[in-house]
């Protein structure tokens, strides 16, 4: 497989990318996309410390998988670093094949130090802006590039066609090793250290030390609209963005259209994309694009603003960028209203099939708690859990325990509620309330409709979840603050339009609900997109039953599956 940069002219468009081979049928059948991904350790510098850093092909970020909506696709990763590994196709649905799905332990057990699998699935009824990403301890810090899918040939944009593109994708650096840093405070029972900067495409921009040669810049024609594809592939940070002096309008999110609002700024948490159209209609200069943080708990986080700069043609680089006003950092107005403006497009072209009658109701409760552990700091580690239960991970895939019927590997009997409801929003509390520790999956039955409310808890204290869901796309038909009520919040979602997803945010002190048809068999995982969360073990999967015939069946594993 070809490591060179090479020139493949697609259906009128140039893409221009490393490690990338794709031969093309005829402009209406889909192609067959090829892809060598090697895992490397490279040295790597940024504000002033250089370091070794897990990368794939050498690039941070990593490379562009370009593919067409009805592609095949086939992702060769061979590992060369000294961590085992996997990747996710995040929000790829992976109809049947949750073995090309990605995460350890879950779908496949990871590719180890000197060996390889191929990732091959099918891109179906999907397209827009998704992203990959490591999904085994923190490698996701360095290890994570963008999905572009374009519409099938001579299908256009539901919105006005962009001049050009541009990836922007927002994430963290650490100074030190990051796998180090975890192991140290988790031995310790404390959070790791915050991250030492934000980025945009890799690159902290001039407002860190060491930093001018590291700053993403676009170059923009007067009069010009642009596409940007936004994904935010930090490890424990939601996320403002805004460019100075210029409005986004928002056309899409997680690979889905939506009805087109403007704003200044958009908040985007880890796991989501977001597309913005920009309009280069301001006097030619250059312009700061930035990203902070938005945190309204009283939670650590590394408050620093990454920079990047859009600038005009013509403009010379002496001229001082202007920087955005963002939203303050815990400004909870903005996100609620924000979030609210989302709604899906729902047209005859781009339907929102909400389902309206639920056969399952699932209600679960996002937990932390303090559980004894002798050999910490303080006698005690932070434990997180769903309606009381701390996901353990096992050491053999899920999957294919639930394949091949292995015994022992997991239990079924996930409770669709919490034993004991309290006021969950009110007065903190300091007790876990009996949290367990184990591998309980809960089992839904092929082709029935799920709606699932995620509540967040003042246990030791509020605080905001993006919650991503494998396999599926969901509807976002509520949200709310302070607890769920049962008998009165239902009558109030949006059955029409609500934006569809595959990771939203829970927001602090407050609920959201969700609803998706089970109609992709096999094992899927849901969890928390804060690294720091999932690790401490927000986190739990479903086992979504076969249908009837081997049309709705999970698909036979690969050959080249990863050993456990």
């Amino acid at each position: 497989m070809a490591s060179s940069c090479r020139n493949r002219l697609f259906s009128g468009l140039l893409f221009l990318c490393c490690g990338f081979l794709g031969f093309i049928t005829s402009p209406a059948e889909a192609a067959i996309k090829k892809y060598q991904f090697d895992v490397q350790v490279n040295n790597v510098s940024r504000l002033c410390h250089a370091k070794p850093i897990v990368t794939i092909n050498g690039r941070f970020p990593g490379p562009t998988v370009y593919v067409r909506e009805g592609d095949r696709v086939l992702i060769n990763v061979t590992n060369h670093a000294q961590y085992n590994m996997s990747i996710h196709w995040h929000g790829l649905k992976q109809y049947r094949n949750g073995w090309a799905d990605g995460p350890a332990y879950v779908t496949q057990c990871p590719i180890q130090t000197g060996s390889s699998y191929t990732y091959d699935f099918n891109v179906t009824g999907q397209r827009g802006t998704l992203w990959w990403h490591a999904h085994i301890l923190w490698l996701r810090a360095t290890v994570y590039g963008a999905i572009v899918i374009l519409p099938k040939p001579g299908t256009p944009f539901p919105f006005p066609q962009p001049y050009r593109e541009a990836e922007i994708i927002l994430g963290e650096w650490w100074n030190g090793n990051v796998e180090e840093f975890v192991n140290k405070a988790n031995n310790l029972g404390l959070p790791p250290n915050s991250s030492d900067a934000h980025t945009i495409n890799g690159k902290p921009g001039p407002l860190f030390p060491c930093s001018e040669k590291h700053t993403f810049s676009m170059e923009a024609e007067q009069g010009k609209t642009y596409l940007l594809r936004i994904i935010n592939a930090a490890l424990n940070d939601e996320l403002f963005f805004g460019i100075a002096g210029h409005n986004l309008t928002v056309v899409e999110v997680d690979a889905v259209y939506t009805k087109p609002f403007t704003t200044e700024a958009i908040l985007i948490a880890p796991g989501q994309t977001t597309n913005v159209l920009v309009q280069a209609n301001q006097a030619s200069g250059r312009y700061f694009m930035a990203a902070r943080p938005f945190m309204d708990a009283p939670v650590a986080i590394d408050n620093k603003t990454a920079t990047g700069i859009f600038q005009y043609r013509g403009i010379p680089n002496t001229v001082l960028p202007s920087l955005p006003q963002l939203p303050a950092s815990n400004d909870t107005a903005f996100a609620l209203s924000y979030n609210k403006k989302l709604k899906s497009l729902n047209t005859p072209n781009f339907p929102a099939n909400v389902p309206l009658k639920v056969d399952r109701k699932l209600f679960y409760i996002i937990g932390f708690g303090k559980e004894s552990c002798p050999t910490c700091l303080n006698g005690t580690r932070f434990v997180a859990s769903l309606n009381n239960i701390s996901f353990e991970m096992p050491q053999v895939g899920l999957l294919q325990a639930h394949y091949f019927n292995l015994k022992g590997v997991f239990k079924t009997d996930f409770p669709d509620r919490p034993q004991t409801p309290f006021n969950y929003t009110g007065a903190p509390l300091t007790a876990n309330l009996g949290t367990s520790t184990g591998t309980r999956l809960s089992k839904i039955a092929f082709n029935s409709t799920v709606e699932l409310v995620l509540q967040d808890t003042n246990l030791l204290t509020v605080e905001s979840h993006p919650f991503h869901l494998h396999g599926y796309n969901f509807f976002v038909v509520g949200t709310g603050i302070g607890n769920f009520d049962p008998a009165k919040d239902p009558a109030k979602y949006n059955l029409v339009d609500p934006v569809e997803r595959n990771t939203v945010g829970v927001p602090t002190g407050g609920w959201t609900a969700i609803r998706f048809r089970a109609d992709n068999p096999g094992v899927w995982f849901m969890h928390c997109h804060l690294e720091l969360h999932t690790g401490w073990g927000l986190k739990t999967a479903f086992v979504v039953e076969d249908g009837p015939g081997s049309d709705h069946s999970v698909l036979p594993p690969p050959k080249d599956l990863p050993p456990c």
